[in-house]
């Protein structure tokens, strides 16, 4: 056990900021989720639009980015070829940055919008149809892609141009903190990132294990129990703790391809045999939609609520507000992640590869799945609303696929994606954190700091489960991710800053790779001439 590559500030001020925060939360619950609500509420009220225009913001700067010369870079050496090939690539992007979360939301979160629409729509209506076939895939759609992408820029620029066998947040701002990161400035901005994580994680199990757990009762007849969702939660650690240890090309790919191919085959199952022209004409339908009120989406704040007839939804702080911080408390993870299986490809590449792909597959989880479930509702052959009202969502979710052919069958495919979605999202976040709490990373972070991570993250939200409070978890995470508005700034300040750097000291200016490499040919021939010279004086002094 190599301790010395630790950063043990890092690793010891994450420990100790979760334990911080869930101490509290396990002693005295109703108090500490009262706070946390109350904090919640405050920043989510005061602070939303900050969050909705830094999601266009970032939006812009990366397309600007993707066709500036500063696209152009290579990750890697010049010639090199990608380190995996695009369907692994884009696999793993997706399965890391999604995990069973699409599948909770994907079924079922039309329905929420139907009843709650937007812009004092009424529910249930014909304009509140077109709108919740629209919304889930607006708020899984490019901004949340950028947002998470954002970060990969500087990180993967420092890895693999400038060849800093570091991925951490706070080194990818070095360009403009400069030697601060090295001290407790850095630590903090590290140990943020990594508490984000940690809740983030906190909200995918919470989503996702009952929902597994209602597929299994499905299944054997068991009944859904906190001991049925702990040993759920139990297997899942198991897997991702395997894939972690194993590593990225054993573990997390080949999870992330079984998962790619089992998504497919889900999907195609559902668009043929179920309702495919309402399918197609409603997922078209609701791109038009989005296309025609891109930005009337993302800049709607009810600024004229209570006046008039007009009462306040807090449609946009309690969804769209939510959403974007909660794309940005995974944002650095997804960023480190997708930054550290890109070399070989252009910043160009990562930059749309990941909006388009990433945004590609949510379009067909929400269009696919999310219109199956409006089409049981709008023709009566299910009452999606008043079974989700009476038995939750994870409960209405599985008896949606219940409504398709072969059933059974789906719903074990159906929840062994889920297992698989959550496992892989796990073994990426450990692999991440390990990572980070890391001075150094030349290939794999360490195995025993992999597992440690691995089982770092189910420990808390399962002790959290049984109490009652992963959901303040949750909430308390997206809170304290609020400072992570400011270092997305950082990062795209720190990117733009190393690589015009770069693209104007360079002869070529296609690829500023080209002058890294040059110039690090000519410091090699410097110290070989300087050698030489001394060897030439000594001859001369004999």
């Amino acid at each position: 056990m190599n301790s010395k590559l630790i950063d043990w500030g890092t690793f010891i001020g994450a420990l100790i900021l979760l334990f911080g925060v869930t101490v509290p939360l396990i002693l005295f619950p109703e108090g500490g989720k009262e706070i946390v609500n109350q904090a919640n509420e405050f920043v989510s009220g005061n602070f939303g639009v900050m969050y909705m225009i830094m999601g266009l913001l970032i939006f812009a700067f990366l397309i600007f980015v993707a066709f500036s010369k500063n696209g152009q870079v290579k990750l890697g050496d010049e010639g090199e070829e990608p380190e995996f090939n695009t369907f692994s690539w884009a696999a793993m992007l997706f399965a890391a940055g999604i995990g069973s979360s699409i599948l909770y939301w994907a079924v079922i979160e039309w329905a929420y919008y139907y009843e709650g629409p937007p812009f004092g729509v009424e529910g249930g209506s014909q304009e509140a149809i077109e709108w919740s076939t629209a919304y889930g895939i607006f708020h899984w759609g490019p901004i949340a892609w950028a947002i998470y992408t954002l970060p990969a820029l500087p990180i993967a620029y420092f890895y693999y141009v400038r060849k800093k066998p570091v991925l951490k947040v706070s080194e990818a701002v070095r360009p403009v903190l400069g030697r601060r990161v090295d001290g407790p400035l850095g630590t903090l901005i590290d140990v943020l990132f990594m508490f984000g994580l940690m809740g983030g994680a906190g909200t995918t199990l919470a989503l996702g294990t009952p929902m597994i757990a209602e597929g299994v009762s499905d299944l054997t007849g068991l009944e859904v129990t906190l001991t049925l969702q702990a040993f759920i939660m139990i297997i899942c650690t198991t897997i991702f703790a395997i894939s972690a240890y194993s590593g990225l090309r054993r573990g997390i790919k080949v999870l992330s391809d079984i998962n790619l191919w089992l998504s497919i085959f889900l999907l195609a199952f559902i668009f043929f045999v179920g309702p495919t022209r309402f399918i197609s004409e409603t997922t078209f339908n609701s791109l038009g939609i989005i296309m025609d009120n891109f930005f009337k989406m993302a800049t709607w704040m009810e600024p004229f609520a209570n006046l008039g007839d007009y009462e306040e939804t807090l449609f946009p702080e309690s969804w769209t507000v939510f959403y974007w911080a909660w794309w940005l408390v995974y944002a650095p993870f997804v960023g480190l992640f997708v930054a550290r299986i890109s070399r070989g490809r252009t910043i160009r590449q990562m930059v749309l590869g990941t909006m388009i792909y990433g945004t590609l597959g949510c379009v067909l989880f929400f269009g696919i799945m999310g219109n199956f479930g409006l089409y049981m509702q709008v023709t009566g052959q299910f009452d999606v609303i008043g079974f989700l009202d009476s038995n939750g969502a994870p409960a209405t979710i599985i008896e949606i696929i219940n409504q398709l052919p072969l059933a059974k069958f789906i719903v074990l495919i159906f929840t062994v994606l889920a297992i698989i979605f959550l496992a892989t999202t796990f073994d990426s976040s450990s692999y991440i954190l390990a990572a980070v709490v890391q001075k150094k990373v030349e290939g794999e972070p360490l195995r025993w700091n992999r597992l440690f991570w691995a089982f770092a993250l189910c420990i808390m939200p399962m002790t959290l489960m049984f109490l009652g409070g992963l959901e303040t978890l949750q909430t308390a995470s997206i809170v304290g991710g609020f400072p992570l508005i400011f270092i997305m700034f950082l990062l795209a300040w720190s990117f733009m800053k190393a690589s015009n750097t770069d693209i104007r000291a360079s002869d070529n200016y296609e690829s500023p790779t080209i002058h890294i490499e040059r110039w690090k040919r000519k410091e090699k021939r410097k110290k070989k001439r300087s050698a030489l010279e001394v060897l030439e004086d000594r001859k001369d002094e004999d």
